[in-house]
């Protein structure tokens, strides 16, 4: 049968579309409508959290996400008034590279922990795209079995501009967490540029992710991130991939020498575990639980809490300063002269960026 046949029908076809009913009256659509813009008080929000009320905590991690400056002066009074419930959690950055498995390590690592009677709270944070701005926040996706666990909370939040892939406020997203009831708290980062300093200032155990065989052993000890690790896990030590695993471990295990000791006294430790198996899971947490034990008794754990809160005071102020800054109506307008005179070449950035700053 022909195209041309009136009787011929393509496979392509476009249905009517169905009407859906009115469940609703308008009276109703309009009463939810304006329910959903009803925003909590700072009193519903923190009764709600430390009641463990999960929808109080999203919402108030999306206030401290916000860029409206009136929602920062709320945000501030909750966090404030959520300080006497912080610091009662163990905080774990997990970072390496991407494909090494973070994902799947930590919905292993995750299941194992609340089968030993833990509340896990997973802050994902993923990259913003430099053009776009957008992300595609979809580590819930990933962690399919976790998320449906009435112990675990995960919240995914894009990096935005901040540093090294960090978003400052997950370092009060942590506080916040905490004072929902949750004992652990694990921060995943994308494992490129700077985030793995930035991730390492604010959690007391430090774990890297590393993969056997990726050519990746000597840029990893190149980038100095195992200065900072306080245990190396390779993932995916299983099957075809053991042997050379277990050789990643002892090269692994000879750079640490080369590293002077750390102010923790701890020495950093190398393990192997695969999380797609969920074998050496329970190996790590003993890991981590000596560690605790070791870092408690000498009194760096608490120790090292202080600098990261005075570390974090100056990158506040930091980062408040360069808002103010570019956010001055002054120089927004003095900004694009600047720009089209180093457009064409009648002044340098340099001298642009100090004129601009004397103003």
């Amino acid at each position: 049968m022909s195209k041309e046949d009136p009787k011929y029908k393509s496979a392509l076809q476009e249905q009517e579309g169905v009407e859906p009913p009115k469940v609703l009256s308008n009276v109703s659509a309009k009463a939810i409508k304006v329910k959903r813009q009803k925003q909590p008080s700072v009193t519903d929000l923190v009764n709600g959290l430390t009641n463990g009320d999960i929808s109080a905590l999203s919402r108030a991690i999306t206030l401290v996400e916000s860029t409206n400056s009136n929602h920062n002066k709320k945000a501030n009074e909750v966090i404030t008034a959520c300080l006497p419930y912080a610091n009662k959690s163990v905080r774990i950055g997990i970072t390496g590279v991407p494909g090494v498995g973070k994902s799947t390590f930590i919905e292993a690592f995750g299941s194992h922990l609340t089968d030993l009677g833990k509340k896990i709270a997973v802050l994902a944070v993923d990259p913003s795209s430099t053009l776009s701005k957008g992300s595609i926040l979809g580590d819930k996706t990933r962690m399919e079995d976790l998320v449906k666990n009435q112990n675990v909370f995960i919240r995914p939040s894009p990096s935005g501009n901040s540093l090294g892939g960090v978003a400052r406020k997950t370092r009060e997203t942590i506080i916040l967490c905490e004072a929902a009831g949750f004992d652990t708290i694990m921060i995943e980062t994308v494992g490129v540029g700077q985030s793995e300093t930035a991730v390492h200032s604010m959690v007391d155990f430090f774990l890297l992710l590393k993969l056997a065989g990726a050519g990746d052993e000597l840029q990893g000890i190149k980038r100095g991130i195992i200065e900072m690790a306080d245990a190396i896990v390779i993932n995916k030590a299983d099957g075809d991939n053991l042997k050379a695993a277990k050789s990643a471990k002892v090269e692994f295990n000879r750079a640490l020498h080369l590293y002077p000791e750390k102010d923790s006294g701890w020495s950093p430790k190398v393990t192997l575990c695969s999380a797609l198996k969920q074998t050496g899971i329970a190996e790590v947490w003993e890991l981590i639980t000596e560690y605790l034990n070791t870092t408690k008794a000498n009194n760096y754990f608490e120790h090292n809490r202080h600098n990261q809160n005075k570390f974090w005071l100056l990158q506040t102020i930091e980062e408040r300063l360069k808002s103010n800054f570019y956010n001055s109506e002054k120089i927004k307008a003095e900004l694009e002269n600047q720009l089209a005179l180093v457009e064409a070449g009648k002044t340098t950035p340099f001298v642009a960026a100090e004129y601009l700053l004397s103003l």
